[in-house]
């Protein structure tokens, strides 16, 4: 903003930062830590208000999530795997260490930021065996690398598919929609608010009824069958999500929503 107005004029500021095509959230930030600097620096501003306004986050099906998983590098299919099992942030994702996992139990331990509390997740054979595939160059699962420029990658592998794929709507799983579908699917699949509140490791439940919206999969009909002839198989099959359904002729039958 200093580059088109001058910062020392609140008026002028207050001015330029009503045209801009902001959010009315990112508005009210920035007008807070314009407070801050005219504060430091003596000048007086009648801080503008920006009532932020509400809005349902897109929560996609879960074949699209699994279509991005499948179509993205090894590094990024296991950030994107590990975010759908676990709804954690993505914050907490990148910081985690080898130490925080236990292949052989298929433990994984989250460090929480922003105030959240630790969790640990029972994580699939699945996710094992992908982050055992990762190399081991340091103390950290996903390497050191920038946190932004992942996200700048995923945004153009996600472009691809959905433009390959003829589906816009993956354009609008951004990373943080994994927190929010994992938390919608949970509630919706235990009925359990407070059960829900401890896996996203949220302090408040107010926090926690954001994530959880009135999205009603049971209507669908959409599902993937599969069968399982032996224990290993069927173990794997729940460890993925599927339900189980019925028995015929020795052969269990699982199904999962799509």
């Amino acid at each position: 903003m200093s580059k088109s107005s001058k910062l020392d004029s609140p008026e002028e500021i207050k001015a330029a930062l009503s045209t801009l095509v902001w959010a009315n959230s990112t508005k009210e930030l920035a007008c807070d830590i314009l407070a801050d600097y005219y504060r430091y620096r003596q000048i007086l501003f009648n801080k503008p208000r920006y009532e932020r306004i509400e809005k349902l986050p897109f929560i996609p099906l879960e074949n699209e999530i699994d279509l991005l998983i499948g179509g993205c590098g090894p590094k990024t299919s296991t950030v994107l795997q590990t975010l759908k099992e676990t709804g954690a942030r993505i914050g907490e994702i990148w910081e985690l260490k080898w130490s925080d996992i236990d292949n052989e139990k298929g433990l994984l331990n989250i460090s929480p930021e922003k105030g959240s509390r630790p969790r640990q997740f029972k994580i699939s054979s699945q996710l094992c065996s992908m982050i055992a595939r990762l190399p081991h160059d340091g103390p950290l699962v996903f390497g050191r690398g920038n946190l932004e420029k992942f996200r700048r990658n995923y945004e153009k592998a996600r472009r691809v598919l959905a433009r390959r794929l003829s589906n816009p709507r993956l354009n609008q799983v951004m990373l943080h929609t994994f927190r929010h579908w994992f938390a919608t699917k949970t509630y919706w699949k235990t009925k359990d608010i407070l059960f829900t509140q401890k896996l996203l490791g949220h302090r408040s439940l107010s926090s926690t009824l954001v994530y959880t919206q009135l999205v009603d999969w049971k209507n669908s009909d959409d599902y993937t069958c599969k069968i399982a002839s032996s224990i290993q198989e069927a173990s794997s099959l729940i460890e993925s999500g599927f339900d189980y359904v019925t028995e015929l002729d020795g052969i269990k039958l699982f199904r999962k929503r799509k």
